[in-house]
């Protein structure tokens, strides 16, 4: 399992051996997979290590969540280096199913197979000092484990006394500003190109400015888009755009092992033989992977088999009726949610309010959808507001991946149909489903309503039959269920919806849906 030597030989020209590829920060989770299948679709890809945050299974099972992905991680020769989620819930400001504080946390970082401390996204928390937070980053440090960031727009004195705290990375840079000055704190960039964020176009050249604090990273990846391309599409496009090589390989290979200390081989005598065998080193086809030696994936074929395990899940409401989701109108003007393309962050935008019958409706001319957020670890009243960027001329979409808390999140037209989608999931203890009148489709998910066991293949076909359907509905998103996901994440601005109502993230406080 390891390389013993170096040597020369004679080998038939265009065959290249390099590192395992690396993505240095993703949420196996959002794959909908569980980690031992996720694996079985990253090898064919050239990936065979993983810097993984498991907080959305630790936001729904807490501990126990953490663990689960550990254990079901060894059941593959794939190289899983998780981290200890740092913000569980990840704001008070929404009802998650568990609570890691820091006496949970100190237990997860005594572990061997915990590697870091996972993004602390109370960025505030940071800069203000909150103890509970400072415990935590303290207990980092104590057990020697490096501390991961999550800053999106911070500059100036903030991300200067945020860096200060031990935080060492950042994978929330939009502009090459930004990046550019975290990066002179000490910061390592983790560029981020996954199926929801994409700022890979707009940071690559920090990878010629600053090849040492530049790492490549997904974050989030749904099936249908990680059954084409992982971690290889990056370092294919980033060669295309013609940087250097050895910049690029390093980005994916040696920074991360470095950053982490992971015990990944780079193909030096002495490490673990984790590498894979291309056939160019322009688009970077992968004939064979191997991880500590042993071959995974060939000729075509992933050798990850399939583990199936029995489902873990927190799932405790009541199905909901139209008239539960009804809106009365106390105000001719409503703030909307603005949801931008391959983008995180919203837009708080105030738009008139269409009224029926005394209620506040969907306007489908202006593409003001409502919007709905129900807690799903027991029953509560639906938090209600608008969207505008889902494009839906008629039905309704849902799913219960909602970073970070995962309750059932939905956007539709008409409230029968919402209603009728967020139905559909109680019934499956968790999924993804889209909903026109009769025509009802979900992709249950019962593991922690985030992840099946089914084979990558099968579930990256099915999800993208009920993306199909959306899409027919009328978004125009690349990715609708992904950018929906992030519509209750409450740390990114501008506004979000939480369980709890209308959220302004740049206040850090509640709004009123009518202005």
């Amino acid at each position: 399992g390891y390389i013993s030597a170096i040597k020369e030989a004679d080998i038939k020209e265009g065959v290249f051996l390099l590192p395992g590829f690396i993505d240095s920060h993703v949420h196996i989770e959002s794959s909908m997979l569980i980690p031992s299948a996720f694996a079985g679709l990253a090898v064919s890809h050239g990936t065979t290590a993983c810097v993984s945050d498991p907080h959305e299974l630790a936001n729904v099972l807490g501990v126990d969540g953490v663990k689960f992905m550990i254990n079901n991680g060894k059941r593959v020769p794939f190289k899983f280096y998780f981290g200890a989620p740092s913000c569980v819930p990840a704001t008070p400001f929404e009802t998650s199913g568990a609570v890691i504080d820091s006496q949970s946390l100190e237990h997860l970082l005594k572990l061997p197979e915990i590697k870091y401390l996972a993004e602390m996204m109370n960025f505030p928390g940071v800069i203000h000092q909150d103890p509970e937070v400072m415990k935590k980053i303290a207990l980092a440090h104590k057990y020697h484990k490096k501390i991961d960031g999550h800053a999106p727009g911070l500059t100036g004195d903030s991300i200067q006394k945020y860096v200060e705290a031990g935080i060492s990375t950042d994978h929330e840079c939009t502009t090459i500003e930004e990046a550019v000055e975290k990066i002179s704190y000490g910061m390592k960039i983790l560029i981020r190109e996954g199926s929801a964020a994409k700022n890979f176009n707009e940071l690559i050249p920090l990878i010629e400015r600053n090849p040492d604090a530049v790492m490549l990273c997904t974050d989030d990846m749904h099936p249908d888009d990680l059954i084409k391309g992982h971690i290889n599409a990056l370092v294919r496009r980033a060669v295309e755009k013609g940087y250097d090589i050895i910049n690029v390989l390093r980005s994916v290979t040696y920074n991360p092992v470095k950053h982490y200390r992971l015990d990944a081989g780079l193909l030096q005598v002495g490490d673990k033989a984790d590498f894979i065998v291309v056939d160019n080193l322009s688009d970077f086809n992968i004939i064979e992977t191997y991880i500590d030696g042993e071959v995974v994936y060939k000729n075509g074929t992933s050798l990850i088999g399939r583990f199936e395990e029995k489902p873990v899940n927190t799932f405790n409401c009541h199905a909901v009726k139209a008239s539960d989701l009804s809106l009365k109108a106390t105000s001719g003007k409503i703030r909307v949610i603005g949801a931008l393309e391959g983008q995180l962050l919203t837009k708080e935008l105030i738009e008139d309010t269409r009224i029926e019958n005394g209620q506040a409706i969907a306007d489908t001319e202006r593409d003001i959808l409502k919007m709905v957020v129900l807690q799903r670890y027991k029953d509560s009243k639906p938090a209600v507001a608008f969207v505008k960027g889902f494009g839906l001329k008629y039905g309704a979409m849902a799913s219960t991946i909602a970073h970070d808390s995962h309750n059932i999140i939905a956007v539709g037209v008409h409230d029968e149909d919402i209603a009728a989608a967020i139905n559909i999931l109680i019934e499956a203890k968790g999924g993804v489903a889209a909903v026109d009148g009769h025509q009802k489709t979900v992709l249950p998910l019962p593991f922690g309503g985030l992840m099946t066991d089914l084979e990558g293949e099968m579930v990256a076909e099915k999800y993208a039959t009920i993306e199909k359907m959306v899409k027919q509905f009328g978004s125009p998103l690349k990715s609708p269920f992904m950018t929906l996901s992030f519509m209750a994440l409450l740390v990114i601005p501008d506004i979000k919806l939480s369980d709890k109502g209308l959220f302004d993230g740049r206040k850090f406080q509640f709004t009123k849906v009518f202005v």
